[in-house]
Protein backbone atom coordinates (compact mmCIF):
# COMPACT_ATOMS: atom_id res chain seq x y z
CA UNK A 1 0.00 0.00 0.00
CA UNK A 2 1.10 3.33 -1.14
CA UNK A 3 1.93 6.06 1.38
CA UNK A 4 -1.02 8.22 -0.08
CA UNK A 5 -3.12 5.01 0.06
CA UNK A 6 -2.64 4.81 3.10
CA UNK A 7 -2.89 8.61 4.23
CA UNK A 8 -6.87 8.38 2.42
CA UNK A 9 -7.22 5.26 3.85
CA UNK A 10 -6.80 6.77 7.58
CA UNK A 11 -8.35 10.06 6.87
CA UNK A 12 -11.60 7.91 5.45
CA UNK A 13 -11.22 5.80 9.35
CA UNK A 14 -11.10 8.63 11.15
CA UNK A 15 -14.32 10.77 9.39
CA UNK A 16 -16.11 7.49 9.69
CA UNK A 17 -15.32 7.04 13.72
CA UNK A 18 -15.77 10.83 13.80
CA UNK A 19 -19.21 10.57 12.28
CA UNK A 20 -20.52 7.44 14.80
CA UNK A 21 -19.04 9.60 17.12
CA UNK A 22 -20.95 12.66 16.42
CA UNK A 23 -23.95 10.81 16.19
CA UNK A 24 -23.05 8.49 19.54
CA UNK A 25 -23.20 12.23 21.55
CA UNK A 26 -26.16 13.12 19.85
CA UNK A 27 -28.21 10.24 20.40
CA UNK A 28 -27.33 10.43 24.37
CA UNK A 29 -28.10 14.07 24.38
CA UNK A 30 -31.45 13.36 22.81
CA UNK A 31 -34.00 15.01 23.82
CA UNK A 32 -33.15 18.22 24.46
CA UNK A 33 -36.80 19.84 23.51
CA UNK A 34 -40.33 18.65 23.42
CA UNK A 35 -41.19 15.66 20.66
CA UNK A 36 -44.16 16.08 18.60
CA UNK A 37 -46.47 12.91 18.15
CA UNK A 38 -48.48 12.98 15.12
CA UNK A 39 -52.47 11.13 14.84
CA UNK A 40 -53.94 11.37 11.98
CA UNK A 41 -57.42 11.19 13.23
CA UNK A 42 -59.31 13.54 15.31
CA UNK A 43 -59.06 14.13 19.11
CA UNK A 44 -60.97 11.89 21.21
CA UNK A 45 -61.16 9.12 18.82
CA UNK A 46 -58.98 5.49 19.84
CA UNK A 47 -55.33 5.76 18.37
CA UNK A 48 -55.77 9.91 19.72
CA UNK A 49 -56.36 8.37 23.62
CA UNK A 50 -53.59 5.48 23.15
CA UNK A 51 -51.36 8.15 21.87
CA UNK A 52 -51.82 10.77 24.92
CA UNK A 53 -51.84 8.02 27.20
CA UNK A 54 -48.29 6.54 25.87
CA UNK A 55 -46.98 9.99 25.90
CA UNK A 56 -47.42 11.07 28.99
CA UNK A 57 -45.55 7.87 30.18
CA UNK A 58 -42.95 8.70 26.88
CA UNK A 59 -42.75 12.29 28.65
CA UNK A 60 -42.46 11.23 32.46
CA UNK A 61 -39.07 8.46 30.82
CA UNK A 62 -37.18 11.45 28.69
CA UNK A 63 -37.73 14.36 30.71
CA UNK A 64 -39.32 16.34 27.84
CA UNK A 65 -43.17 17.20 26.55
CA UNK A 66 -44.91 15.04 24.52
CA UNK A 67 -47.00 17.16 22.65
CA UNK A 68 -49.99 14.88 20.21
CA UNK A 69 -50.97 16.92 17.14
CA UNK A 70 -53.97 15.57 15.05
CA UNK A 71 -53.94 15.85 11.27
CA UNK A 72 -56.76 13.96 10.28
CA UNK A 73 -57.78 13.79 6.89
CA UNK A 74 -56.80 11.68 3.43
CA UNK A 75 -57.00 8.19 5.56
CA UNK A 76 -53.91 9.30 7.25
CA UNK A 77 -51.59 10.29 4.68
CA UNK A 78 -51.66 13.72 5.48
CA UNK A 79 -50.04 12.95 8.76
CA UNK A 80 -47.87 10.48 7.45
CA UNK A 81 -46.32 13.13 4.96
CA UNK A 82 -45.64 15.71 7.71
CA UNK A 83 -44.02 13.03 9.10
CA UNK A 84 -41.97 11.45 6.21
CA UNK A 85 -41.03 15.20 5.53
CA UNK A 86 -40.03 15.78 8.88
CA UNK A 87 -36.05 15.91 9.97
CA UNK A 88 -34.50 12.46 11.03
CA UNK A 89 -33.92 13.83 14.69
CA UNK A 90 -36.44 11.68 17.25
CA UNK A 91 -38.91 14.89 17.78
CA UNK A 92 -41.14 14.00 15.15
CA UNK A 93 -42.98 10.63 15.35
CA UNK A 94 -46.33 9.44 14.13
CA UNK A 95 -48.84 6.44 16.16
CA UNK A 96 -50.26 5.16 13.22
CA UNK A 97 -52.64 1.90 12.56
CA UNK A 98 -53.44 -0.10 10.12
CA UNK A 99 -53.99 2.29 7.11
CA UNK A 100 -50.17 3.24 7.34
CA UNK A 101 -49.73 -0.13 5.53
CA UNK A 102 -52.60 -0.15 3.79
CA UNK A 103 -52.31 2.77 1.63
CA UNK A 104 -49.32 2.34 -1.03
CA UNK A 105 -51.59 -0.13 -1.96
CA UNK A 106 -55.29 1.80 -1.88
CA UNK A 107 -54.41 5.35 -3.26
CA UNK A 108 -53.19 6.01 -6.40
CA UNK A 109 -50.47 6.71 -6.99
CA UNK A 110 -48.64 5.59 -3.97
CA UNK A 111 -48.45 8.40 -1.10
CA UNK A 112 -45.29 6.93 0.25
CA UNK A 113 -42.88 3.82 -0.07
CA UNK A 114 -42.84 2.05 3.22
CA UNK A 115 -39.67 0.91 2.77
CA UNK A 116 -38.02 4.40 1.33
CA UNK A 117 -39.83 6.71 3.57
CA UNK A 118 -40.23 5.55 7.23
CA UNK A 119 -37.82 4.14 10.12
CA UNK A 120 -40.14 1.55 12.68
CA UNK A 121 -39.86 2.09 15.97
CA UNK A 122 -42.38 -0.02 17.94
CA UNK A 123 -45.62 -1.42 18.01
CA UNK A 124 -47.97 -0.75 21.21
CA UNK A 125 -51.05 -2.64 21.22
CA UNK A 126 -53.80 -3.88 18.84
CA UNK A 127 -57.46 -3.79 19.28
CA UNK A 128 -60.02 -6.74 17.54
CA UNK A 129 -62.52 -5.85 14.73
CA UNK A 130 -65.66 -6.86 15.56
CA UNK A 131 -69.01 -8.64 13.58
CA UNK A 132 -72.03 -7.30 15.25
CA UNK A 133 -75.86 -7.08 14.52
CA UNK A 134 -78.57 -5.26 16.07
CA UNK A 135 -79.98 -7.33 19.57
CA UNK A 136 -83.01 -7.97 18.29
CA UNK A 137 -82.28 -8.91 14.47
CA UNK A 138 -82.29 -12.59 13.39
CA UNK A 139 -79.04 -13.56 13.09
CA UNK A 140 -77.67 -15.11 16.18
CA UNK A 141 -74.38 -16.24 15.09
CA UNK A 142 -71.32 -16.38 12.90
CA UNK A 143 -72.07 -19.22 11.39
CA UNK A 144 -76.17 -18.27 10.54
CA UNK A 145 -74.40 -14.94 9.06
CA UNK A 146 -72.29 -17.17 6.79
CA UNK A 147 -75.30 -19.53 6.09
CA UNK A 148 -78.00 -16.35 5.47
CA UNK A 149 -75.20 -15.03 2.95
CA UNK A 150 -74.72 -18.53 0.98
CA UNK A 151 -78.51 -18.73 0.66
CA UNK A 152 -78.58 -14.91 -0.81
CA UNK A 153 -75.14 -13.88 -1.93
CA UNK A 154 -74.54 -10.07 -1.94
CA UNK A 155 -77.71 -9.14 -0.30
CA UNK A 156 -76.99 -9.02 2.80
CA UNK A 157 -75.85 -5.40 4.11
CA UNK A 158 -72.56 -5.16 5.61
CA UNK A 159 -71.90 -1.48 7.37
CA UNK A 160 -68.74 -0.44 7.77
CA UNK A 161 -66.20 2.93 8.75
CA UNK A 162 -65.32 3.43 5.19
CA UNK A 163 -63.87 2.03 2.29
CA UNK A 164 -60.43 0.56 2.81
CA UNK A 165 -60.73 1.09 6.31
CA UNK A 166 -59.74 -1.73 8.95
CA UNK A 167 -63.25 -3.19 9.20
CA UNK A 168 -63.81 -3.15 5.90
CA UNK A 169 -60.88 -5.05 4.71
CA UNK A 170 -61.17 -7.32 7.76
CA UNK A 171 -64.67 -7.63 6.10
CA UNK A 172 -63.49 -8.64 2.74
CA UNK A 173 -60.93 -11.15 4.26
CA UNK A 174 -63.71 -13.07 6.17
CA UNK A 175 -65.66 -13.21 2.93
CA UNK A 176 -63.29 -14.18 0.93
CA UNK A 177 -62.12 -17.02 3.50
CA UNK A 178 -65.96 -18.31 4.40
CA UNK A 179 -66.43 -18.18 0.49
CA UNK A 180 -69.75 -15.65 0.82
CA UNK A 181 -70.65 -12.27 -0.81
CA UNK A 182 -71.63 -9.41 1.46
CA UNK A 183 -73.29 -5.88 0.13
CA UNK A 184 -70.83 -3.16 1.41
CA UNK A 185 -72.36 -0.17 2.91
CA UNK A 186 -69.23 2.28 3.65
CA UNK A 187 -69.85 5.21 6.05
CA UNK A 188 -67.88 8.31 7.24
CA UNK A 189 -66.54 6.76 10.60
CA UNK A 190 -68.31 3.84 12.55
CA UNK A 191 -70.44 6.02 14.77
CA UNK A 192 -72.72 6.01 11.74
CA UNK A 193 -72.07 2.69 10.62
CA UNK A 194 -73.13 1.33 14.17
CA UNK A 195 -76.39 3.71 14.28
CA UNK A 196 -77.83 2.71 10.95
CA UNK A 197 -77.57 -0.97 11.96
CA UNK A 198 -79.19 -0.18 15.28
CA UNK A 199 -81.69 1.25 13.58
CA UNK A 200 -82.03 -1.82 11.28
CA UNK A 201 -80.88 0.21 7.64
CA UNK A 202 -78.40 -2.22 7.38
CA UNK A 203 -77.97 -5.49 8.60
CA UNK A 204 -74.47 -6.32 9.72
CA UNK A 205 -71.83 -3.93 10.49
CA UNK A 206 -67.89 -4.34 11.47
CA UNK A 207 -66.11 -1.95 13.52
CA UNK A 208 -63.45 -1.75 16.09
CA UNK A 209 -64.58 -3.69 19.85
CA UNK A 210 -63.79 -0.38 21.09
CA UNK A 211 -66.84 1.14 19.74
CA UNK A 212 -68.67 -1.84 19.59
CA UNK A 213 -68.67 -2.99 23.58
CA UNK A 214 -70.85 0.32 25.08
CA UNK A 215 -73.73 -0.76 22.48
CA UNK A 216 -73.31 -4.36 23.50
CA UNK A 217 -73.03 -3.97 27.13
CA UNK A 218 -76.39 -1.47 26.70
CA UNK A 219 -78.41 -4.28 25.12
CA UNK A 220 -78.97 -2.85 21.60
CA UNK A 221 -76.08 -4.53 19.82
CA UNK A 222 -75.17 -8.32 19.57
CA UNK A 223 -71.53 -8.96 18.81
CA UNK A 224 -71.33 -12.40 16.62
CA UNK A 225 -67.87 -12.78 16.58
CA UNK A 226 -64.13 -11.02 17.17
CA UNK A 227 -61.44 -11.54 15.01
CA UNK A 228 -58.61 -11.08 17.34
CA UNK A 229 -56.67 -15.03 17.76
CA UNK A 230 -57.62 -14.48 21.31
CA UNK A 231 -61.43 -13.06 22.86
CA UNK A 232 -61.41 -9.75 24.09
CA UNK A 233 -61.47 -8.64 27.45
CA UNK A 234 -64.64 -6.37 27.17
CA UNK A 235 -66.28 -9.17 25.22
CA UNK A 236 -64.96 -12.30 26.69
CA UNK A 237 -68.39 -14.26 26.09
CA UNK A 238 -67.95 -13.51 22.38
CA UNK A 239 -66.05 -16.14 20.14
CA UNK A 240 -63.26 -15.35 17.99
CA UNK A 241 -63.96 -16.04 13.96
CA UNK A 242 -61.19 -18.88 14.53
CA UNK A 243 -63.11 -20.54 17.42
CA UNK A 244 -66.47 -20.24 15.08
CA UNK A 245 -65.30 -22.24 12.64
CA UNK A 246 -62.32 -20.69 10.63
CA UNK A 247 -58.71 -21.85 12.30
CA UNK A 248 -56.06 -18.86 11.48
CA UNK A 249 -57.99 -16.52 10.91
CA UNK A 250 -57.78 -12.60 12.37
CA UNK A 251 -57.75 -8.84 11.45
CA UNK A 252 -57.18 -6.44 14.44
CA UNK A 253 -56.79 -2.97 14.58
CA UNK A 254 -52.69 -2.58 15.07
CA UNK A 255 -51.07 0.50 16.55
CA UNK A 256 -47.43 1.11 16.57
CA UNK A 257 -44.65 4.47 16.42
CA UNK A 258 -42.59 5.28 13.38
CA UNK A 259 -40.47 8.13 12.16
CA UNK A 260 -38.87 9.42 9.15
CA UNK A 261 -36.44 7.63 7.07
CA UNK A 262 -32.77 7.97 8.69
CA UNK A 263 -33.58 8.33 12.05
CA UNK A 264 -30.32 7.27 13.68
CA UNK A 265 -30.63 4.02 15.15
CA UNK A 266 -29.20 5.37 18.73
CA UNK A 267 -32.36 7.34 19.23
CA UNK A 268 -34.61 4.46 17.81
CA UNK A 269 -33.05 2.31 20.45
CA UNK A 270 -34.04 4.94 23.28
CA UNK A 271 -37.25 5.39 21.76
CA UNK A 272 -37.68 1.65 21.75
CA UNK A 273 -36.51 1.25 25.27
CA UNK A 274 -39.33 4.40 26.32
CA UNK A 275 -42.37 2.39 24.56
CA UNK A 276 -41.59 -0.71 25.90
CA UNK A 277 -41.74 0.52 29.36
CA UNK A 278 -44.58 3.01 28.50
CA UNK A 279 -46.65 -0.83 27.21
CA UNK A 280 -45.95 -2.08 30.65
CA UNK A 281 -47.14 1.05 33.16
CA UNK A 282 -50.34 0.70 34.47
CA UNK A 283 -51.97 3.42 32.49
CA UNK A 284 -51.14 2.17 29.37
CA UNK A 285 -52.59 -1.22 29.47
CA UNK A 286 -56.00 -0.04 31.20
CA UNK A 287 -56.40 2.64 28.38
CA UNK A 288 -55.75 -0.52 25.77
CA UNK A 289 -57.93 -2.55 28.29
CA UNK A 290 -60.58 -0.37 28.06
CA UNK A 291 -60.73 -0.65 24.09
CA UNK A 292 -60.68 -3.83 24.21
CA UNK A 293 -57.42 -4.95 23.01
CA UNK A 294 -54.04 -5.64 24.48
CA UNK A 295 -50.14 -4.97 24.30
CA UNK A 296 -48.02 -5.64 22.00
CA UNK A 297 -44.31 -5.27 23.69
CA UNK A 298 -41.36 -6.69 21.45
CA UNK A 299 -38.30 -5.66 19.20
CA UNK A 300 -38.47 -3.10 16.67
CA UNK A 301 -37.90 -5.93 14.03
CA UNK A 302 -41.21 -7.48 14.93
CA UNK A 303 -42.98 -3.84 13.83
CA UNK A 304 -41.03 -3.67 11.16
CA UNK A 305 -42.31 -7.30 10.27
CA UNK A 306 -45.57 -6.80 10.43
CA UNK A 307 -46.43 -3.77 8.43
CA UNK A 308 -44.19 -5.64 5.45
CA UNK A 309 -46.98 -8.54 6.29
CA UNK A 310 -50.04 -6.24 6.97
CA UNK A 311 -49.04 -4.39 3.45
CA UNK A 312 -48.46 -7.49 1.17
CA UNK A 313 -52.11 -8.82 2.78
CA UNK A 314 -54.04 -6.25 2.07
CA UNK A 315 -52.71 -4.74 -0.71
CA UNK A 316 -53.21 -8.31 -2.12
CA UNK A 317 -56.83 -8.29 -0.98
CA UNK A 318 -57.38 -5.06 -2.45
CA UNK A 319 -56.19 -5.68 -6.37
CA UNK A 320 -58.10 -8.74 -5.84
CA UNK A 321 -60.88 -7.02 -5.08
CA UNK A 322 -61.21 -3.58 -6.74
CA UNK A 323 -61.47 -1.63 -3.31
CA UNK A 324 -61.45 1.84 -3.83
CA UNK A 325 -60.56 4.91 -1.39
CA UNK A 326 -63.78 6.94 -0.05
Amino acid sequence: MTSLVRKVAAACLGAGLLASSLAACAADAWPTRPIRVVVGYSAGGAVDLIARTVGQQLAAQLGQPVIVDNKPGAGTNIAVKSVTGAAPDGYTLMLAANALAVNPSLFKPAPYDLAKDITPVSLVGRVPVVFATREDGELKSLAQLVTAAKGRPNALSLATPGNGSTPHLAMELFAHTAGIQLRHVPYKGGSQALTDTIGGHTEIVAVNALEAAPLAKAGKLRVLAVMSPERSGVLPNVPTVAESGYPGFEASVWYGFFGPAGLPQPIVAKLHEAVQKAIESREVREQLAAAGGIPLPGPTAQFDKLIKSEAARYGQLIREAGIQPD
